[in-house]
């Protein structure tokens, strides 16, 4: 490949020499989208420099007086892919979402009993967690994701590791604050509260059920059952026995844990509505 960027549809025909920045620039892309295809795994062996240099559609020459070395170019990668990483979870799964607005909708009726109330939220967990599980565990993005949190561990200290821990920890940070916005508006939606004696958040609850999905995503590879088992059963007080799953069954006994029907809070007909209609809205669980 020439030092100069070829324009399209016209053999012979350059432009100008692109710029240290916008090598760097193109590099960087072209290995995370390549990253996010496949996933990364604890190391970065699976992904070809010399691919990421034609893929990118770079001079060589270019690339090698910006990184002298491929392990300096892996060194700024991983800081990238820290910067962006974001995953999608919860809030951001819209057939997760729609599930727990569905399973509300056709169980309203049991809102007016409180122990009923605490109930949905079991019967919605049972819904929505196995479909959030699956989703984490077939996402590339999500695999990459953990393996950042792997291949930060497995860093000496240094500016690498300190740049990489700041980029997860403001990602990480954001991951939790939607969380727990939604874990938020959907128990202020039907009439639930944080137990006052556990002292506890909102971004507690989303950290443990985090890290509890996490956890069995991590685990599910070599224990196949744990998205495949079901157990007929009827906990944390639903009036009828049903499948569960494990996930299911982990994350709903960590939040019946934490909520509680909210006393100063009198069901009726017009809460009713009002819940219909705000479930009707795109937006629903935004706060």
């Amino acid at each position: 490949m020439s030092e100069d960027s070829l324009v399209p549809g016209g053999p012979g025909r350059r432009r100008h020499r692109l710029s240290d920045a916008e090598t760097e620039q193109r590099m960087l892309r072209t290995a995370t989208e390549m990253v996010n295809r496949s996933g990364l795994t604890v190391s970065l062996e699976h992904i070809s420099f010399e691919d990421i240099i034609r893929d990118a559609g770079v001079a060589r020459s270019a690339v090698y007086r910006r990184w002298q070395y491929k392990d300096q170019f892996f060194s700024d990668l991983l800081k990238e892919l820290a910067r962006g990483s974001s995953p999608a979870i919860g809030t951001d799964n819209r057939a997760a979402v729609e599930t727990v607005r569905r399973t509300i909708l056709d169980h309203l009726d049991w809102l007016s009993d409180p122990g009923l109330r605490c109930a949905l939220v079991a019967e919605v967990l049972r819904r929505g967690t196995l479909e959030e599980f699956e989703t984490l565990h077939e996402s590339a993005e999500w695999r990459t994701y953990l393996a950042l949190h792997a291949t930060f561990l497995s860093l000496p200290d240094g500016e690498l590791r300190r740049e990489i821990r700041s980029a997860l920890t403001e990602s990480e940070g954001a991951l939790i604050a939607r969380l727990a916005d939604a874990y938020k508006r959907a128990a202020g939606l039907l009439g639930l509260r944080l137990r006052p004696e556990l002292n506890a958040s909102f971004a507690t609850l989303a950290r443990l059920t985090s890290a509890t999905i996490r956890g069995l995503v991590i685990m599910a590879p070599s224990n196949v059952g744990i998205g495949d088992h079901r157990t007929q059963a009827r906990p944390f007080g639903t009036p009828n026995a049903a499948e569960w799953s494990e996930p299911a069954l982990g994350v709903a006994g960590l939040v019946e844990s934490f909520l509680e029907p909210d006393p100063d809070i009198e069901w009726d007909e017009e809460r009713t509505e009002a819940l219909r209609h705000a479930l009707n809205s795109e937006d629903w669980l935004s706060t």
